[in-house]
């Protein structure tokens, strides 16, 4: 039985891309070694980590000020990395709440500053992204999460004219749509979603922004530091940073971002037309605002719930158990989905619809 991939996280990979991974394992560029046994400032290694630093570049077309930086750790590294290098002791921030991952970012921003919530949607039950920003011009940035995994909300209209720089938490929604990504001051996103394995975090900052507070920054947390070692100020994630230029490549291959974006729509369209054409499903979150990488439901007998979800699990669909907090089902559509999963659960989802409506 083929399965189909509908993990939030680690999630799936392109077949190509797992191929590459595993024979590097074996043996890396013909060296005899692992690509986990050789030396990161080796001739073997560098140029794995320039030529991804490349391709984010040239996918993401971004200006020259922008430095592209591959990290240890996730995003959650990113909610307290964020403030410590772009928020003075003295100085305030403002803050969007759409979820559980929003709001992570704003519990430790408060540890380095003042954090002011520019726009929640917190009292609607997380079932839409707040259609007004107040934000302070006095701010040193305004920070939003494109994307919310857990309640199935995406910012479908950036607040891109906004007066202080905007920072963006891309994490779930990275490479999966065309954004002028040269208008945002910092960009962080955990690979384990749209861009590789778990252990490695994209850091796209404007130089300009660094250097303006007065706190004293740890080395191994200092942006500034690691532009200046090009990522290679540590040991890095050899094996993450490989599984995300493997990505990386496959993206460039299969047509860029607005191909991403193509299947993206294709794949969300599909599944949501589906579940609101079916009564006995039903998704909390406003049209305008659904997600195009995590789609959020529940059944409205919640004594059919066990009944799916056995009827998913022999099906060989995987992954699509809501989040702890929220319940439900939640079905991830990431770049490297195909459209075929889709179909099939869409087909599965009639078909129990029909039977249990």
């Amino acid at each position: 039985m083929s399965l189909h991939n509908f993990n939030a996280g680690p999630s799936i990979l392109p077949a190509t891309v797992l191929e590459a991974a595993a024979a590097a394992i074996r043996d890396f560029e013909g060296s005899g070694l692992s690509l986990l046994e050789i030396g990161h400032r080796t001739k073997l290694f560098t140029p794995v980590m320039e030529e991804a630093r490349l391709l984010v570049r040239e996918l993401m077309q971004l200006h020259p000020d922008q430095e592209v930086l591959f990290l240890h750790g996730g995003a959650s590294t990113q909610f307290m990395q964020v403030p410590m290098n772009l928020l003075p002791a003295n100085g305030k921030a403002a803050y969007t709440d759409t979820g559980i991952w929003s709001a992570k970012a704003i519990k430790e921003a408060t540890l380095f500053g003042t954090v002011e919530i520019a726009g929640s949607a917190k009292e609607g039950g997380y079932c839409g992204i707040p259609k007004t920003l107040e934000i302070d011009p006095a701010a040193q940035y305004v920070h939003l999460t494109t994307n919310e995994t857990v309640h199935g909300l995406q910012w479908q209209q950036l607040p891109l004219n906004v007066e202080v720089p905007l920072v963006a938490d891309m994490s779930s929604d990275i490479l999966s749509r065309a954004l002028p990504f040269d208008r945002f001051g910092l960009i962080y996103a955990g690979a384990q979603k749209n861009m590789g394995a778990a252990g490695v975090n994209l850091v796209i900052v404007n130089k300009n922004l660094l250097g303006k507070s007065d706190r004293r920054i740890p080395t191994m947390l200092d942006y500034r530091e690691h532009i200046r070692e090009a990522s290679m100020l540590n040991t890095p994630p050899v094996f993450a940073v490989y599984v995300a230029l493997l990505t990386l490549r496959w993206v460039q291959q299969q047509g860029g971002i607005p191909e991403m974006e193509k299947r993206s729509r294709q794949r969300a369209q599909l599944l949501y037309e589906t579940m609101d054409a079916c009564p006995i499903f039903e998704c909390p979150v406003n049209v305008a605002d659904r997600s195009r990488m995590n789609a959020v439901f529940t059944i409205k007998d919640p004594r059919l719930e066990e009944a799916f979800a056995k009827v998913c699990a022999d099906a060989g669909m995987v992954g699509i158990k809501g989040h702890r907090s929220v319940g439900g089902f939640r079905v991830s559509l990431y770049n490297a989905l195909p459209l075929e999963s889709v179909v099939a659960l869409t087909t599965l989802m009639k078909d129990f619809a029909h039977k249990n409506g």
